[in-house]
């Protein structure tokens, strides 16, 4: 039974912490994301739940929010019970159809986002060059519509890759030096000519990556040439102020997005690629409720009120 990768030099760990089954692929590291992703799961459940709750949040930003939101949900809920499961057991290694199912929806959920945050940029965008015309534009019906067609375009692209990298034979030690099953940690673990495979992941992560990218920056810019020309200062800073969270959360994505996806086999060191993993799996699904509940003047108010109802029906009555 193999053990677990370690780095060389690095003492072996204890039998019942780095083995797993014949076949299974064992993760590394997942005590240091649970304590983190359990304290992620409520702040996204609330920012998906709050827009129901309170009548101010009907904008179609904090609709968009709402979304990113559920997105973030269902990443952080993919790899939960595995986290647990590997805690709880720790010799219990990963099936490969588990670490498929992973694969797929973290894949899929990557490029979902991609797509949302590209609507989330048209909406500011509409939102500022726009404003008299932004109601009518961003009506209710082309919200949902922009929802819709930002989920699934994923899961093609993904299920493709799933499957093919799957079929490639696995050899020796199954120990993947991350936080979830990705790409990059099971291509070190092929024992087979995969060019043409890293060829096409290349291609589709390019196209998937950029062409998103490239239309979140003509937003931009068609953004910052509208507040170039308003006339004061009050006005240009209330403008920037509004794309502020959505740009912090762009950067954050796509930086730790292009790193992985762009370059799945570099040369860097396993502690770089760890931290880089740890960021798009760890950081980035934490930072996002802090950055639109801090940062988002109706998401903080909303939650003002809630917190108001909310300690109104614990006061008793004096009667």
């Amino acid at each position: 039974m193999p053990a677990a990768w370690a780095p060389p030099g690095s003492p072996a760990a204890p039998p019942t912490a780095n083995r797993s089954p014949a076949g299974d692929f064992a993760l590394l590291g997942l005590a240091l994301l649970l304590p983190a992703v359990l304290l992620a799961l409520p702040g996204h459940a609330l920012i998906a739940l709050l827009p129901a709750r309170d009548p101010g949040l009907r904008a179609p930003m904090c609709f968009f929010l709402r979304q990113l939101a559920l997105l973030e949900l269902c990443f952080s809920l993919d790899g939960v019970p595995r986290l647990l499961v590997t805690l709880l057991r720790p010799g219990l290694g990963v099936s490969p159809a588990g670490c498929a199912l992973q694969l797929l929806l973290v894949l899929s959920c990557g490029a979902s986002e991609g797509f949302l945050l590209t609507a989330m940029a048209w909406d500011r965008s509409v939102a500022i060059c726009r404003p008299l015309r932004y109601g009518a534009i961003m009506s209710p019906r082309l919200c949902h519509l922009l929802a819709a067609a930002c989920w699934p375009p994923g899961v093609p692209v993904s299920l493709v890759f799933t499957a093919w990298l799957f079929r490639f034979p696995f050899c020796g030690p199954r120990g993947i030096r991350r936080f979830f099953c990705d790409i990059a940690p099971l291509l070190s673990l092929v024992c087979a000519d995969t060019r043409l495979f890293e060829a096409n992941v290349l291609a589709a992560a390019v196209l998937v990556i950029m062409v998103p990218l490239r239309l979140i920056a003509a937003s931009y810019v068609g953004i910052l040439a509208t507040v170039l020309r308003m006339p004061s200062a009050r006005g240009r800073h209330k403008a920037l102020s509004t794309c502020a969270c959505h740009l912090i959360v762009v950067v954050l994505f796509y930086g730790t997005t292009g790193v992985i996806r762009l370059r799945p086999k570099a040369s860097y060191s396993p502690e770089s690629k760890q931290v880089v993993s740890l960021s798009y799996t760890l950081v980035t699904p934490m930072l996002n409720p802090l950055i639109y509940s801090l940062r988002n003047k109706e998401v903080k108010a909303a939650l003002g009120r809630l917190f108001v109802q909310r300690r109104g029906t614990h006061i008793p009555s004096p009667f």
